[in-house]
């Protein structure tokens, strides 16, 4: 059986890759593109981390899965991937970024990924699961010099030397007297997350022994806060950043909580019906030379990430691994640098934010240095890798089995990709069709959508819902949106009687 190997970001943009872009260097992504497949309209279920990767190992979509929005959990008895890669004898392990659960923690729902248990070392030391099917967990939670750090990486950090590693992050509970770093940071680097992500990987190829393993790489960046070790802080020039914009005339055709985004004080009070902050519903109006050094250490960050997933790339070539391992890159979800007007994340699905990096390495098997545009999602990746394993596909796993159009055997078998977003009882809840050519998305209770030619305007400037002249087209997708449905419903029993 072949090794599988999953390496994912956090929240990168789908162009922060070398060979599309000669503004960054990604010189391993690049290399592994050139051993394999770069899939360049593949997205993900949900443009937010716990829905994502909850989907990742359940194979399911968010509104089935129950992890429906940030500050859920997925329950921790779901049925997982790789509780199926355990049974069938594989090696099973998840280093880095989990976020399975929300920061909370309730006597109803106990949550792992929380303060104060972050910083309980001593649970940590003694503690690795199994955990969400994977025998083997090595977790942390935060993002730059967040609060939330602790876990599997702060023993880390004490075990090589660091014994005041609290020292370069934000204190806990946060306090004034340490306010969030921005830019470059003065963590040395060789103990910053990534690089324990990439040394703890390496170290799951040896403790699989003579075992096949099902290993999931997760790295926290470049998510923000924007913030880096040198050199990587300084690895890009802000001047040389091209930051996107709102084009004009724009939002005069987009739904109303778009313009608010616009404002120097909006007010999102209408949106906020669980008393929960909403990602991305604030202003978003920002300074041309912050954005540029932010948009800078983002690519910096980028760049770092890319240097540790080298490491690990030889250390799969040193061990003799390398052809038998079937490898995927991708992100959880995408991430504005300034198009549209807009900044991270939010209910906003334009193709910035759901559309993902996706690159997959099978020497012999996938072809080498390819790309295609047969449609993919994040959700297809655990059924999937269950098939170039050749093991059962479970009948409650709802994503398409890809492995042909990985394999270069087969055009496609997705004529469509659903993206779901909700994050608020009803005033945010969204959902988006998305097939070869246009992309539409409906908002629960409203009589306003989106509804884009991707074809003619693939940087979806002009909204065409409204527009008379395409209603045929927009019923035509109802339609194709209603099947979608219907052949996402899960099959977990099959028919085994007439009555």
């Amino acid at each position: 059986m072949p090794n599988i190997l999953l390496i994912t970001s956090d929240q990168q943009h789908f162009s922060t890759l070398g060979f599309l872009n000669p503004k960054i260097q990604t010189p391993n992504l690049d290399r592994l593109a050139r051993q394999g497949t770069h899939f360049n309209r593949a997205y993900c279920p949900n443009p937010t981390c716990t829905p994502t990767r909850a989907s990742i190992i359940t194979g399911q979509y968010p509104s089935w899965h129950g992890a429906w929005t940030l500050g859920t959990h997925l329950r921790e008895d779901a049925p997982t991937v790789g509780a199926e890669f355990g049974k069938a004898g594989f090696y099973t392990a998840l280093v880095g970024k989990a976020h399975f659960q929300g920061l909370g923690s309730t006597p109803e729902y106990p949550s792992h990924e929380s303060q104060p248990r972050l910083r309980d070392l001593d649970f940590w030391r003694h503690w690795n699961g199994p955990w969400y099917g994977f025998e083997h967990i090595e977790t942390a939670r935060m993002h730059a010099d967040e609060y939330h750090v602790g876990g599997h990486y702060g023993v880390w950090m004490e075990e090589r030397g660091l014994s005041n590693w609290r020292d370069f992050f934000q204190n806990y509970p946060p306090d004034a007297q340490h306010p969030p770093r921005h830019g470059s940071w003065d963590l040395p680097e060789q103990f910053h997350y990534s690089t324990w992500t990439a040394e703890r990987t390496i170290a799951q190829f040896d403790r699989a022994g003579e075992r096949p393993f099902f290993v999931w790489s997760s790295f926290h960046d470049p998510h923000p806060p924007y913030l880096v070790p040198e050199p990587w802080a300084s690895m890009y020039d802000p001047a040389d950043m091209e930051i996107g914009s709102l084009t004009v005339g724009e939002l005069e055709l987009l739904p109303p909580h778009f313009a608010l985004t616009q404002s120097e004080k909006p007010d999102f009070s209408a949106y906020l019906e669980s008393g929960f902050g909403i990602h991305g519903m604030h202003s978003h109006l920002a300074d041309e030379q912050q954005a540029r050094q932010d948009m800078a250490t983002y690519y910096g960050m980028t760049s770092f990430m890319d240097a540790q997933i080298g490491r690990i790339l030889d250390a799969l070539e040193e061990r003799g691994q390398s052809e038998d391992t079937l490898i995927v890159f991708s992100t959880d979800h995408g991430h504005f640098l300034g198009q549209h007007g807009l900044w991270a994340k939010g209910p906003f699905h334009f193709e910035d934010e759901i559309r993902v990096p996706f690159l997959v390495s099978w020497p012999d098997k996938v072809p080498a240095n390819q790309q295609s545009s047969a449609l993919q999602s994040l959700v297809d990746l655990a059924p999937t890798f269950l098939a170039a394993a050749n093991l059962e596909i479970p009948g409650r796993m709802q994503g398409c089995n890809q492995l042909d159009v990985w394999r270069g055997e087969a055009d496609s078998v997705r004529d469509e990709v659903l993206v779901e977003f909700h994050h608020e009882p009803t005033t945010i809840h969204l959902r988006t069709l998305v097939t070869k050519r246009w992309k539409m998305t409906v908002y629960r209770g409203q009589s306003y959508g989106e509804l884009f030619d991707l074809e003619t305007d693939p940087a979806e400037t002009r909204n065409l819902w409204s527009n008379p002249e395409f209603a045929l087209i927009k019923a035509d997708l109802f339609q194709q949106w209603v099947n979608a449905e219907l052949k996402r419903e899960p099959m977990e029993m099959p028919r085994i009687a007439h009555a």
